[in-house]
């Protein structure tokens, strides 16, 4: 039987939910670890005595992203929905999502936290979209990215496929906050500004100020499935960027 996916317990007298990707090192977002973040929300926010969330990871990389299989024709219709229809529960929650970002934090991994609330990354972490290498856009961080960062800043990591380390992603409101541990960041911030809030007071606050903001971000990810599936994926030049990483080889573009 191979590991779960995902470490689900509580702290903080059962008022911060922690959840922990556990399949290091590259805690891909594959069906399974979808079916378990997506899940343990489901179960968990609807706690009344719950405050918050933090998600962190196992092993020295937050997430390589998703599975690079799973995105091939065949499947990437199915795998695509189920991890925007985790994104959009995120968007969704009642309660602030914080992160804790160590080393990788790409692709899909990058989408997660930018669904969350509040991202804590270490100075050397790595983040970036790097789906336009492999010949794909990545709908969910088209969508995310200039939400939390400007149209600017958000189309030089899309277009460029770029990394930014944490100090840079600081520097350009990508991230929260920069700090050596940024677990024992998060843990501090929700203690300082959350844990002694009424849990149900959050609540409102949390639609007041993120309600318009989810909605027009989901509005936007739904153009952009359409235009990864209906588009995207009907070219060549796609194909061929997902099958030469899979296959560990330069890919060969024909721009169309």
């Amino acid at each position: 039987m191979s590991k779960a996916p995902l470490k689900v317990w509580f702290e903080r007298e059962g008022k911060l939910l922690r959840l922990r990707l556990a399949r290091p090192k590259a805690n891909v977002f594959d069906f399974e670890m979808i079916a378990a973040v997506d899940g343990a929300l489901a179960e968990h926010l609807p706690n009344t005595n719950l405050i918050a969330v933090l998600l962190d990871h196992e092993g020295p990389h937050f997430s390589f992203g998703a599975s690079i299989e799973e995105h091939l024709p065949e499947y990437c219709a199915i795998a695509l929905r189920r991890f925007h229809d985790m994104l959009r529960n995120m968007l969704d929650s009642p309660l602030p999502i914080l992160v804790a970002v160590r080393g990788h934090c790409l692709g899909g991994g990058l989408e997660v936290a930018c669904a969350a609330n509040f991202i804590f990354a270490a100075p050397d972490s790595t983040l970036g979209q790097p789906e336009i290498r492999l010949g794909v856009f990545a709908p969910a961080a088209s969508s995310l990215l200039p939400a939390r960062l400007g149209r600017a800043q958000a189309e030089d990591l899309l277009l460029s496929g770029r990394h930014v380390s944490g100090e840079q992603a600081l520097a350009i409101g990508l991230v929260n906050d920069v700090s050596e541990d940024p677990v024992e960041a998060a843990l501090a911030y929700f203690d300082e500004h959350l844990a002694t809030k009424s849990a149900s007071s959050l609540r409102f606050a949390m639609r007041a100020a993120r309600q318009d903001w989810a909605a027009e971000v989901k509005a936007k990810l739904a153009t952009a499935e359409d235009l990864y599936f209906d588009g995207l994926m009907t070219t060549r030049d796609a194909v061929e960027g997902l099958q030469s990483f899979i296959e560990k080889r330069p890919a060969k573009w024909e721009n169309r």
